[in-house]
């Protein structure tokens, strides 16, 4: 029994420093503070010279200089490939251009697969759950995009496995989780991939995640809340005719404020009635994401955060603000969702800056209202 008992605890040595050595043995691949390259190689329909012009190695130099780490690269199966699996020589040209130019500014890359042709988020039918022939496609995706990276360093370029995924069921994106994990571990041994939770990567649903045994892995989610404002007037959710007020911090929507809303838009705004929003609230909010990446000793990156630029500018800023001062206070990593567009991003579509708003997300103790 006693020898039994040396032979266990022997292994359980052996096992810690060959897990140590393996971590020891590749580049670490960190974060720090982000922003999305949202709306060119996905959710676009630029295409030849104005998707070229849209993201440029000016634009690069400028996140470089803003004093951002790295940048979150959307990009969506319809983009990059055809239907029979080929690469679009063209698009995948810009994605080798956008990744140079961010090493060559010392700025990581997070190359995420946003949508499929078999999942998008926001769809009523997502083929990817219920076909196994979309599951293989999604994996041979993966390591076709593997075979055309994998020569960037480990230290630059991570992979994140899907955005959003919106399972009815969380095992199957577990189980999807799992299978492609595998795949790329075997042909990418030192890859850091970035894995988010299921249904849109709340924070709520960390709690059914189900994460790889492996230290090279970033758990990611995403953070729109309270949505009444991050989403305030946005044409593609219900809040689409939403003018009526909102407010942050505090009570984001009175009792008497939602007795004058429209019977048309009580359904929509119902749930943030007398409902408070603040500092200490969003953090709780974020308890299980953080308490999953504390408990497996990973990092934690929150990819996606923002409001709209029609939200209430004083709310919308001090939101801003409260959120960064949450990531840093904890050492989560960030992205805001997006760097240009005339609705969310630091940069309008004219090139013009939001010069507040990255005064904000870059130094937010700085700010004073």
């Amino acid at each position: 029994m006693k020898l039994t008992n040396i032979f266990l605890a022997l292994f359980l040595i052996f096992y810690s420093f060959s897990i140590h050595a393996q971590a020891e043995a590749y580049p670490k691949f960190t974060l720090g503070k982000g922003t999305n390259l949202a709306h060119w190689l996905s959710q676009s329909q630029r295409r030849g010279i104005d998707r070229g012009e849209f993201i440029q190695e000016k634009d690069i130099e400028f996140i470089s200089g803003m004093g951002f780490q790295h940048v979150r690269l959307p990009i969506d199966e319809e983009q990059m490939w055809d239907e029979k699996g080929n690469r679009h020589e063209d698009a995948f040209r810009l994605l080798f251009n956008c990744i140079d130019w961010s090493i060559k500014n010392n700025l990581r890359v997070v190359v995420d697969l946003h949508i499929l042709r078999s999942h998008h988020f926001n769809a009523k039918e997502k083929p990817l759950w219920t076909d196994p022939k979309e599951q293989d496609r999604f994996c041979n995706l993966w390591l076709d995009l593997s075979a055309a990276l994998k020569h960037y360093p480990d230290s630059m370029v991570a992979y994140e496995l899907m955005n959003e995924a919106v399972a009815d069921d969380p095992e199957d994106w577990n189980r999807l989780i799992a299978r492609c994990f595998s795949d790329l571990r075997k042909v990418e041994p030192g890859r850091f991939i970035v894995i988010g939770s299921n249904r849109w990567q709340s924070a709520d649903t960390f709690d059914t995640l189900k994460v790889p045994d492996d230290q090279r892995i970033i758990l990611s989610f995403h953070f729109y809340e309270p949505f009444i404002l991050t989403h305030y007037h946005a044409s593609w959710t219900g809040l689409r005719d939403y003018s009526g007020p909102v407010h942050y911090p505090g009570i984001a929507l009175s009792e008497e404020e939602f007795i004058a809303v429209p019977e048309s838009q009580k359904n929509e705004v119902r749930r943030f009635m007398n409902r408070p929003f603040d500092k200490e609230i969003m953090t709780k909010m974020m308890a299980k994401p953080i308490a999953k990446a504390k408990e497996l000793g990973l990092q934690l990156y929150c990819g996606e955060y923002g409001v709209l630029t029609g939200a209430p500018e004083k709310d919308r800023l001090r939101w801003y603000r409260d959120l960064i001062s949450i990531f840093e206070e904890l050492n989560i990593a960030s992205a805001n969702w997006n760097y240009k567009s005339d609705q969310f991003g630091l940069i309008n579509n004219d090139g013009s800056p939001n010069n507040e708003l990255i005064r904000t997300l870059l130094e937010p103790s700085s700010i004073v209202y």
